[in-house]
């Protein structure tokens, strides 16, 4: 099974015009389309013009679509659905195409006979095959006779035409259940396309969940590996093709989103075995975590510990976690996040393998020439081995002139390194970025979340390793400015052995909490039936409370410290594996709060 298909992706997984859709496409390095027949109705371009464009693109037409509602039907209709072929046939040719796609029927006239859809599509396949074309056949998962694969198949094979195959589409297959293992006993030059979609899983009709919920192989619940192998163990040739009907792609840049599309098809390559390319790291840890402007860390326990030898970024630590202040930038933000992986060469190459947008970086003499990365919302993400970035910043005592002089060490609050960092997400974006850290820095992502916040639904979900965590959350819908509300929230998350302890010790630093409000520990005595005195504890320091089937978490927060940022610290009791996502509406309510209290 070992080589590398080629890959297609359908005009309509991508927004704006046919043009649009087919730059976005080429540039994103497909090898085709399928070309959605509703793109081409809009366009001004003819078939054969379209064709042009195509070659000067190096994009081919590997499939035209849908062709609906043809077989088992009375004579009548038959004799108008033949017509309406032949025009199809016109079409593909000035296209170069020489494959369609006919779904199986949901017309009310069609009849459930079998015999007789196989009747017809020989037909339709002779006059296919006269003009140097070929039938591919598919069962749509609501089909009004015909929604299985298997059922397909042995229509088609009961047909047995050599223009006739069949179209075989992971997300009717697996949104249904059928087994995919029954995929093997077909041979692979009767699979005349294959149509791939991932999709997450939601308990609705499988019409509405295939229109508007698809999503690209990686960032949904199918196992599109398995499925996958199953289809190329045929003996199929043919090209990888995605076709996903989704709200956001067919709304958001397609340039973008088709760069998204064919990471996740590269994705599926690597988990086939079919790349020569490095492993997913195993990152160990954050190496830092970088804000932009002026955040108090003093008043957090960390100690000034390095100015950096070119740039005007200052090194603060505490314990193993150590936080990068850089004066340039977007004020109040998390700028960068140093990611420590044992081959940062590896990585590099990975990364580049998978898209990852590289950032040009210039060293100075003796600095670390690490790698660094984009990430989809625009945090950098540095590759780092070991601590030889410590080498570009000098004690503090010892900085050049022009920095600020020296603090004194601070009183250890008892902050032990970094937990994780939550990034808020532009909402396309969101499942770009789960299948971006899963296939650059080998994060495993858990179960997405949404939970009711004062000013709208958020979504969440945690990308984890085995030292690295990341939150990532965005907003479902956002309308309006009434709302006082922080836009895009970010926060790094210390870990500590004793978080009633550090509270108390921050707020003797002057670090301002955020305070919680006392229905919250009422309704915690109520629901977990904790100890009195561990409760009057929580309360009296504002600490938050949560519990998994693992263990427990104890949590606290500060209040903002610039235009976005907070921090939290984390206490993880007994193996707990989240992060606290069920607070986050007291958390969210209590930063507003804040804010409008400080308001003059």
């Amino acid at each position: 099974m070992r080589r590398d298909p080629r890959t297609a992706i359908a005009t309509v997984c991508l927004s704006g015009t046919l043009d649009d859709k087919l730059v976005a496409a080429a540039e994103a390095g497909f090898d085709g389309v399928e070309l959605f027949e509703n793109d081409l109705l809009a366009s001004p371009r003819s078939p054969s013009e379209v064709r042009r464009r195509c070659t000067d693109l190096g994009l081919t037409v590997d499939l035209y679509q849908p062709f609906r509602d043809f077989e088992a039907v009375p004579p009548d209709v038959l004799a108008a659905n033949l017509r309406r072929a032949e025009h199809k046939f016109d079409v593909m040719a000035g296209l170069g195409a020489d494959t369609v796609l006919v779904c199986s029927s949901v017309s009310p006239d069609a009849i459930d006979d079998d015999d007789l859809a196989a009747e017809q599509l020989h037909l339709l396949a002779t006059r296919a095959g006269e003009r140097g074309l070929r039938i591919a056949y598919e069962a749509l998962a609501w089909g009004r006779y015909v929604h299985g694969y298997e059922h397909a198949w042995r229509i088609v094979r009961r047909a047995a035409h050599p223009a006739l195959g069949v179209c075989l589409d992971s997300f009717h297959i697996l949104s249904t259940g059928d087994d995919p293992r029954a995929i093997r006993a077909i041979p692979g030059d009767k699979i005349f396309f294959l149509q791939l979609a991932d999709a997450p899983t939601l308990p609705m009709d499988v019409l509405p969940w295939s229109r508007h919920h698809r999503l690209f192989p990686g960032q949904g619940d199918f196992d599109l590996t398995t499925f996958t192998r199953d289809v190329l163990g045929t003996g199929y040739e043919g090209p990888l093709s995605l076709e996903v009907f989704n709200d956001v792609f067919r709304q958001s840049d397609p340039h973008r989103t088709a760069v998204d599309a064919m990471r996740s098809l590269v994705g599926l390559k690597d988990s086939l075995g079919l790349l020569d390319v490095p492993a997913a790291p195993v990152p160990s840890g954050f190496a830092f975590a970088e804000v932009v402007g002026e955040p108090d860390l003093a008043a957090l326990g960390f100690t000034r510990a390095g100015v950096h030898r070119s740039k005007p970024v200052e090194l603060w630590t505490q314990g193993e976690a150590r936080v990068l202040v850089n004066a340039h930038g977007e004020p109040g933000s998390i700028g960068a996040l140093g990611v420590s992986v044992p081959d940062p060469a590896a990585a590099e190459q990975r990364a580049k393998v998978m898209l990852a947008p590289p950032l040009a970086r210039t060293p100075g003499p003796g600095e670390a020439a690490l790698t660094a990365i984009a990430a989809p919302d625009g945090t950098h993400l540095f590759l780092c081995a070991d601590d030889e970035w410590l080498n570009d910043f000098v004690p503090a005592d010892t900085a050049p002139s022009g920095f600020a002089p020296t603090v004194d060490p601070a009183p250890d609050a008892g902050l032990t390194g970094i937990d994780h960092v939550a990034l808020t997400q532009p909402f396309d974006n969101f499942d770009e970025a789960t299948l971006f850290h899963r296939l650059v820095l080998g994060l495993t992502p858990g179960a997405a979340t949404e939970f009711a916040a004062p000013f709208g639904l958020v979504r969440s979900r945690g990308v984890s390793g085995t030292g690295v965590r990341l939150t990532l959350d965005c907003a479902l819908v956002r309308r309006g400015g009434w709302a006082p509300a922080v836009e895009a929230p970010q926060h790094i998350a210390f870990s500590c052995t004793d978080a009633i302890a550090s509270a108390r010790a921050l707020r003797r630093l002057g670090g301002r909490l955020l305070e919680i409000p006392g229905n919250y520990y009422d309704d915690l005595a109520a629901r977990t039936a904790l100890p009195a005195d561990r409760l009057d504890a929580l309360r009296a320091n504002s600490v938050l409370y949560d519990r998994d089937e693992h263990g427990e978490l104890l949590h606290f927060y500060t209040a903002l410290a610039g235009a976005r940022v907070f921090f939290e610290v984390v206490q993880r009791i007994g193996g707990y594996r989240g992060f606290g996502v069920a607070n986050a509406p007291v958390r969210m309510a209590a930063h507003h709060e804040a804010r409008r209290s400080a308001q003059p």
